[in-house]
Protein backbone atom coordinates (compact mmCIF):
# COMPACT_ATOMS: atom_id res chain seq x y z
CA UNK A 1 0.00 0.00 0.00
CA UNK A 2 1.21 3.52 -0.65
CA UNK A 3 1.63 5.78 1.94
CA UNK A 4 -0.55 8.56 1.96
CA UNK A 5 0.24 10.90 4.38
CA UNK A 6 3.86 11.52 2.81
CA UNK A 7 4.80 13.92 0.63
CA UNK A 8 6.60 11.84 -1.90
CA UNK A 9 4.78 8.37 -2.54
CA UNK A 10 6.56 5.96 -4.74
CA UNK A 11 3.06 4.09 -6.25
CA UNK A 12 -0.56 5.10 -5.40
CA UNK A 13 -4.10 3.23 -5.24
CA UNK A 14 -6.13 4.38 -8.80
CA UNK A 15 -9.39 3.08 -10.81
CA UNK A 16 -7.59 1.39 -13.74
CA UNK A 17 -8.41 0.01 -17.03
CA UNK A 18 -7.30 -2.15 -19.54
CA UNK A 19 -9.91 -2.80 -21.69
CA UNK A 20 -13.62 -1.29 -22.45
CA UNK A 21 -15.31 -4.37 -23.89
CA UNK A 22 -18.71 -3.79 -22.69
CA UNK A 23 -18.01 -0.28 -21.05
CA UNK A 24 -15.97 1.02 -18.91
CA UNK A 25 -18.28 0.60 -15.77
CA UNK A 26 -17.80 -2.96 -16.09
CA UNK A 27 -13.77 -3.26 -16.74
CA UNK A 28 -12.70 -0.72 -14.25
CA UNK A 29 -10.51 -2.37 -11.43
CA UNK A 30 -8.96 -0.57 -8.29
CA UNK A 31 -5.61 -1.16 -7.67
CA UNK A 32 -2.84 -0.06 -4.93
CA UNK A 33 -0.13 -0.56 -6.77
CA UNK A 34 -0.09 2.15 -9.89
CA UNK A 35 3.29 3.58 -10.30
CA UNK A 36 2.56 6.54 -12.64
CA UNK A 37 5.96 7.99 -13.59
CA UNK A 38 5.77 11.46 -11.95
CA UNK A 39 5.79 10.03 -8.49
CA UNK A 40 9.72 8.77 -9.14
CA UNK A 41 10.54 12.04 -10.49
CA UNK A 42 8.11 15.21 -10.68
CA UNK A 43 8.79 17.70 -13.51
CA UNK A 44 10.00 20.71 -13.33
CA UNK A 45 7.09 22.56 -13.73
CA UNK A 46 5.17 20.09 -12.07
CA UNK A 47 2.39 20.12 -9.21
CA UNK A 48 1.99 17.25 -7.74
CA UNK A 49 -1.82 17.01 -5.98
CA UNK A 50 -3.96 14.68 -4.19
CA UNK A 51 -7.07 13.90 -5.34
CA UNK A 52 -9.80 15.01 -2.76
CA UNK A 53 -12.66 15.31 -5.65
CA UNK A 54 -13.19 14.21 -8.77
CA UNK A 55 -16.34 14.84 -11.47
CA UNK A 56 -16.93 13.06 -13.84
CA UNK A 57 -17.57 14.15 -17.82
CA UNK A 58 -19.19 11.89 -20.43
CA UNK A 59 -15.35 12.39 -21.95
CA UNK A 60 -14.47 9.86 -19.39
CA UNK A 61 -16.06 7.11 -20.42
CA UNK A 62 -16.86 7.44 -24.19
CA UNK A 63 -12.90 8.41 -25.43
CA UNK A 64 -12.03 5.05 -23.63
CA UNK A 65 -14.54 3.75 -25.30
CA UNK A 66 -13.24 4.38 -28.82
CA UNK A 67 -11.28 1.19 -28.22
CA UNK A 68 -8.29 1.39 -30.41
CA UNK A 69 -8.50 4.41 -31.36
CA UNK A 70 -7.98 5.44 -27.48
CA UNK A 71 -5.52 3.48 -27.30
CA UNK A 72 -3.57 4.98 -30.16
CA UNK A 73 -3.34 8.18 -28.02
CA UNK A 74 -3.51 6.86 -24.36
CA UNK A 75 -2.18 3.41 -24.13
CA UNK A 76 -3.55 1.06 -21.14
CA UNK A 77 -3.73 0.08 -18.71
CA UNK A 78 -4.72 3.75 -17.80
CA UNK A 79 -7.09 5.72 -15.07
CA UNK A 80 -10.00 8.17 -16.79
CA UNK A 81 -11.06 11.60 -15.55
CA UNK A 82 -10.41 15.37 -16.34
CA UNK A 83 -11.49 17.67 -13.34
CA UNK A 84 -10.13 17.31 -9.48
CA UNK A 85 -9.98 19.34 -6.62
CA UNK A 86 -7.52 18.70 -4.03
CA UNK A 87 -3.98 19.16 -1.91
CA UNK A 88 -0.90 20.22 -3.10
CA UNK A 89 1.41 17.81 -1.84
CA UNK A 90 4.96 18.72 -3.57
CA UNK A 91 5.95 21.40 -6.55
CA UNK A 92 8.57 21.33 -8.86
CA UNK A 93 12.05 23.24 -8.60
CA UNK A 94 9.98 25.95 -11.78
CA UNK A 95 7.11 26.57 -9.67
CA UNK A 96 6.56 29.56 -7.44
CA UNK A 97 2.91 30.51 -7.16
CA UNK A 98 1.68 27.12 -6.03
CA UNK A 99 3.46 25.48 -2.44
CA UNK A 100 2.61 21.96 -0.41
CA UNK A 101 -0.71 22.46 1.12
CA UNK A 102 -2.88 24.85 -1.49
CA UNK A 103 -5.77 23.50 -1.88
CA UNK A 104 -6.57 23.33 -5.64
CA UNK A 105 -8.55 22.48 -8.49
CA UNK A 106 -8.60 22.34 -12.01
CA UNK A 107 -8.34 20.25 -15.11
CA UNK A 108 -6.01 17.59 -16.52
CA UNK A 109 -5.17 16.47 -19.97
CA UNK A 110 -5.66 13.18 -21.48
CA UNK A 111 -3.09 11.00 -20.11
CA UNK A 112 -2.47 7.35 -18.57
CA UNK A 113 -3.09 8.70 -14.90
CA UNK A 114 -5.87 10.91 -14.90
CA UNK A 115 -8.36 12.23 -11.61
CA UNK A 116 -9.82 8.79 -10.41
CA UNK A 117 -6.09 7.80 -9.44
CA UNK A 118 -4.94 9.11 -5.99
CA UNK A 119 -2.60 11.75 -7.44
CA UNK A 120 -2.23 13.70 -10.51
CA UNK A 121 0.45 16.16 -11.65
CA UNK A 122 -0.96 19.18 -13.13
CA UNK A 123 0.95 22.61 -14.47
CA UNK A 124 -0.06 26.06 -12.99
CA UNK A 125 -2.03 26.67 -16.03
CA UNK A 126 -4.50 24.05 -15.32
CA UNK A 127 -5.00 24.90 -11.69
CA UNK A 128 -6.27 27.74 -9.46
CA UNK A 129 -6.38 27.98 -5.77
CA UNK A 130 -10.08 27.09 -4.06
CA UNK A 131 -11.53 30.28 -3.26
CA UNK A 132 -12.20 30.69 0.59
CA UNK A 133 -15.88 29.20 1.25
CA UNK A 134 -16.05 26.90 -1.66
CA UNK A 135 -16.28 23.29 -1.05
CA UNK A 136 -13.89 21.28 -2.78
CA UNK A 137 -17.01 18.92 -3.80
CA UNK A 138 -18.22 22.38 -5.86
CA UNK A 139 -14.54 23.12 -6.90
CA UNK A 140 -13.99 19.64 -8.33
CA UNK A 141 -16.75 20.42 -10.86
CA UNK A 142 -15.36 23.31 -12.52
CA UNK A 143 -12.57 22.12 -14.21
CA UNK A 144 -14.41 21.15 -18.20
CA UNK A 145 -17.88 22.27 -17.87
CA UNK A 146 -16.78 25.74 -16.17
CA UNK A 147 -13.89 26.58 -18.30
CA UNK A 148 -16.05 24.99 -21.43
CA UNK A 149 -19.11 27.08 -20.69
CA UNK A 150 -16.59 30.42 -20.24
CA UNK A 151 -14.87 29.61 -23.81
CA UNK A 152 -17.72 29.52 -25.38
CA UNK A 153 -20.06 32.19 -23.74
CA UNK A 154 -17.58 35.20 -22.63
CA UNK A 155 -15.64 35.87 -26.13
CA UNK A 156 -18.23 36.21 -27.82
CA UNK A 157 -20.85 38.03 -26.28
CA UNK A 158 -21.97 41.58 -24.63
CA UNK A 159 -23.93 42.59 -22.09
CA UNK A 160 -27.33 42.88 -23.80
CA UNK A 161 -26.98 40.01 -26.15
CA UNK A 162 -29.22 37.57 -26.01
CA UNK A 163 -27.79 33.50 -25.97
CA UNK A 164 -29.29 30.52 -26.83
CA UNK A 165 -28.28 27.41 -24.78
CA UNK A 166 -29.32 24.24 -26.16
CA UNK A 167 -29.31 21.73 -23.20
CA UNK A 168 -29.64 23.52 -20.09
CA UNK A 169 -30.12 21.13 -17.07
CA UNK A 170 -26.27 19.24 -17.35
CA UNK A 171 -23.16 20.28 -16.76
CA UNK A 172 -21.80 22.91 -19.14
CA UNK A 173 -25.85 23.85 -19.22
CA UNK A 174 -26.43 25.07 -15.54
CA UNK A 175 -22.86 26.46 -15.95
CA UNK A 176 -23.49 28.15 -19.19
CA UNK A 177 -26.88 29.77 -18.10
CA UNK A 178 -25.45 31.22 -15.12
CA UNK A 179 -22.44 32.56 -16.33
CA UNK A 180 -24.19 34.22 -19.63
CA UNK A 181 -26.19 35.81 -16.72
CA UNK A 182 -23.06 37.02 -15.09
CA UNK A 183 -22.28 39.13 -17.78
CA UNK A 184 -25.48 40.85 -18.71
CA UNK A 185 -26.91 38.28 -21.03
CA UNK A 186 -30.51 37.57 -21.69
CA UNK A 187 -31.13 33.75 -21.82
CA UNK A 188 -32.79 30.78 -23.24
CA UNK A 189 -32.54 27.58 -22.36
CA UNK A 190 -34.39 24.21 -23.70
CA UNK A 191 -34.65 21.52 -21.37
CA UNK A 192 -37.65 18.85 -20.46
CA UNK A 193 -40.36 19.27 -17.90
CA UNK A 194 -38.75 18.09 -15.48
CA UNK A 195 -36.01 20.42 -15.42
CA UNK A 196 -37.57 23.47 -16.20
CA UNK A 197 -37.58 24.86 -12.17
CA UNK A 198 -33.79 23.83 -12.50
CA UNK A 199 -33.01 25.90 -15.50
CA UNK A 200 -35.45 28.97 -14.08
CA UNK A 201 -33.70 29.01 -10.57
CA UNK A 202 -30.43 29.33 -12.49
CA UNK A 203 -31.56 32.83 -13.83
CA UNK A 204 -32.60 31.61 -17.56
CA UNK A 205 -34.96 34.35 -18.52
CA UNK A 206 -36.86 31.81 -21.36
CA UNK A 207 -37.20 27.85 -21.46
CA UNK A 208 -38.18 25.77 -24.07
CA UNK A 209 -39.41 22.19 -22.99
CA UNK A 210 -38.23 20.19 -25.94
CA UNK A 211 -40.47 17.18 -25.20
CA UNK A 212 -43.66 19.56 -25.87
CA UNK A 213 -42.06 22.23 -28.33
CA UNK A 214 -39.99 21.92 -31.78
CA UNK A 215 -36.79 23.66 -30.14
CA UNK A 216 -36.06 24.79 -33.83
CA UNK A 217 -39.24 26.22 -34.62
CA UNK A 218 -39.68 28.15 -31.56
CA UNK A 219 -36.91 30.06 -32.08
CA UNK A 220 -37.48 30.64 -36.01
CA UNK A 221 -40.57 32.46 -34.57
CA UNK A 222 -38.38 34.61 -32.37
CA UNK A 223 -36.89 36.18 -35.59
CA UNK A 224 -32.77 37.01 -35.86
CA UNK A 225 -32.51 38.32 -32.23
CA UNK A 226 -29.32 35.86 -30.69
CA UNK A 227 -25.75 36.69 -30.88
CA UNK A 228 -24.98 33.73 -29.96
CA UNK A 229 -26.11 29.88 -29.78
CA UNK A 230 -24.70 27.06 -27.39
CA UNK A 231 -24.98 23.49 -29.05
CA UNK A 232 -24.76 21.57 -25.38
CA UNK A 233 -26.18 18.22 -27.07
CA UNK A 234 -23.56 17.73 -30.05
CA UNK A 235 -25.49 17.96 -32.77
CA UNK A 236 -29.17 17.24 -31.72
CA UNK A 237 -31.40 18.69 -32.97
CA UNK A 238 -30.41 17.96 -36.29
CA UNK A 239 -31.64 21.11 -37.74
CA UNK A 240 -30.46 23.40 -35.39
CA UNK A 241 -27.80 24.92 -37.13
CA UNK A 242 -29.82 25.07 -40.62
CA UNK A 243 -32.79 27.04 -38.74
CA UNK A 244 -30.34 29.30 -36.92
CA UNK A 245 -29.98 31.52 -39.90
CA UNK A 246 -33.40 32.32 -39.27
CA UNK A 247 -33.10 33.31 -35.46
CA UNK A 248 -29.23 34.35 -35.21
CA UNK A 249 -28.34 37.84 -36.00
CA UNK A 250 -25.93 37.73 -39.02
CA UNK A 251 -22.38 38.50 -37.34
CA UNK A 252 -23.81 36.12 -34.41
CA UNK A 253 -22.13 32.28 -33.79
CA UNK A 254 -23.36 29.04 -33.53
CA UNK A 255 -20.94 27.21 -31.36
CA UNK A 256 -21.27 23.11 -30.55
CA UNK A 257 -19.92 21.10 -28.02
CA UNK A 258 -19.30 17.60 -28.25
CA UNK A 259 -20.81 14.98 -30.00
CA UNK A 260 -21.61 11.25 -30.29
CA UNK A 261 -19.24 9.06 -32.15
CA UNK A 262 -22.06 7.71 -34.34
CA UNK A 263 -22.39 7.85 -38.53
CA UNK A 264 -25.47 10.17 -38.45
CA UNK A 265 -23.39 12.40 -35.82
CA UNK A 266 -20.61 12.73 -37.29
CA UNK A 267 -22.26 13.45 -40.59
CA UNK A 268 -24.47 16.39 -39.05
CA UNK A 269 -21.42 17.50 -37.57
CA UNK A 270 -19.27 17.51 -40.84
CA UNK A 271 -21.79 19.39 -43.17
CA UNK A 272 -22.10 22.00 -40.35
CA UNK A 273 -18.48 22.66 -40.68
CA UNK A 274 -18.07 21.95 -44.47
CA UNK A 275 -21.14 22.34 -46.72
CA UNK A 276 -21.94 25.67 -47.91
CA UNK A 277 -25.01 28.08 -47.78
CA UNK A 278 -25.67 27.41 -51.20
CA UNK A 279 -25.84 23.53 -51.06
CA UNK A 280 -27.74 23.66 -48.56
CA UNK A 281 -25.96 24.34 -45.36
CA UNK A 282 -25.91 27.22 -42.86
CA UNK A 283 -24.94 30.87 -43.63
CA UNK A 284 -24.03 31.53 -40.20
CA UNK A 285 -20.41 31.19 -38.54
CA UNK A 286 -19.67 27.92 -37.03
CA UNK A 287 -17.31 26.42 -34.40
CA UNK A 288 -16.50 23.42 -32.92
CA UNK A 289 -15.12 24.48 -29.26
CA UNK A 290 -12.06 22.62 -28.44
CA UNK A 291 -11.53 23.38 -24.61
CA UNK A 292 -7.99 24.76 -23.92
CA UNK A 293 -6.65 25.00 -19.77
CA UNK A 294 -6.27 28.65 -18.58
CA UNK A 295 -5.58 29.25 -15.34
CA UNK A 296 -6.88 33.12 -16.10
CA UNK A 297 -10.41 30.92 -16.61
CA UNK A 298 -10.37 28.79 -13.83
CA UNK A 299 -10.06 31.18 -11.68
CA UNK A 300 -12.78 33.90 -12.64
CA UNK A 301 -15.17 30.94 -12.77
CA UNK A 302 -14.10 30.32 -9.07
CA UNK A 303 -14.52 33.74 -8.26
CA UNK A 304 -18.13 33.64 -9.24
CA UNK A 305 -18.63 30.72 -7.31
CA UNK A 306 -17.43 32.22 -4.26
CA UNK A 307 -19.38 35.30 -4.81
CA UNK A 308 -22.74 33.34 -5.54
CA UNK A 309 -23.26 34.58 -8.74
CA UNK A 310 -22.40 30.52 -10.16
CA UNK A 311 -23.98 27.91 -7.77
CA UNK A 312 -22.28 24.57 -8.93
CA UNK A 313 -25.15 21.64 -9.25
CA UNK A 314 -24.61 18.19 -7.79
CA UNK A 315 -26.30 15.32 -9.10
CA UNK A 316 -25.02 12.93 -6.95
CA UNK A 317 -22.03 12.83 -4.52
CA UNK A 318 -20.08 8.91 -4.81
CA UNK A 319 -17.45 7.36 -2.70
CA UNK A 320 -14.35 6.04 -3.89
CA UNK A 321 -14.75 2.23 -3.70
CA UNK A 322 -18.45 3.32 -5.82
CA UNK A 323 -17.06 4.81 -8.55
CA UNK A 324 -18.27 1.41 -11.28
CA UNK A 325 -21.71 2.68 -9.91
CA UNK A 326 -20.73 6.40 -10.90
CA UNK A 327 -19.74 5.72 -14.37
CA UNK A 328 -22.90 3.74 -15.15
CA UNK A 329 -24.72 6.91 -14.02
CA UNK A 330 -22.85 8.88 -15.92
CA UNK A 331 -23.73 6.77 -19.06
CA UNK A 332 -27.22 6.67 -18.35
CA UNK A 333 -27.29 10.35 -18.76
CA UNK A 334 -30.32 13.06 -18.33
CA UNK A 335 -28.30 14.64 -15.12
CA UNK A 336 -29.17 17.80 -12.92
CA UNK A 337 -25.50 18.66 -13.29
CA UNK A 338 -22.71 17.27 -12.50
CA UNK A 339 -21.62 13.80 -10.72
CA UNK A 340 -18.54 13.99 -8.05
CA UNK A 341 -16.59 11.53 -6.59
CA UNK A 342 -14.45 11.41 -3.29
CA UNK A 343 -10.90 10.35 -3.29
CA UNK A 344 -9.08 7.97 -2.26
CA UNK A 345 -9.78 7.57 1.83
Amino acid sequence: MPSTSSNNPKSMRAWIYTSTHGGLDKNIKLVDDASPPFLQQLPKDGILVRVRCSSLNPADHKFPELGIVARAIVPTPASPGLDFSGVVARTGDAVNDFHAGDKVYGRVGLNRYGTLGEYVCVQAKDCAIVPEGVSLEDASCIGTVGQTAYQCIVPNVKEGDKVFINGGSGGTGTFGIQIAKAVGCHVTTSCSGGNVELCRSLGADEIIDYTKENVSEVLKAKGQVYQLVVGNIGSAPSDLYKAADHFLLPEGKFVQIGGEVTLSDLKTTASRQFLPSFLGGGKRKWEYLVIKNSHDHLEQVGKWVKEGKVKVVIDEVFQYEDVPKAIEKLKRGHLKGKIVVRGCP
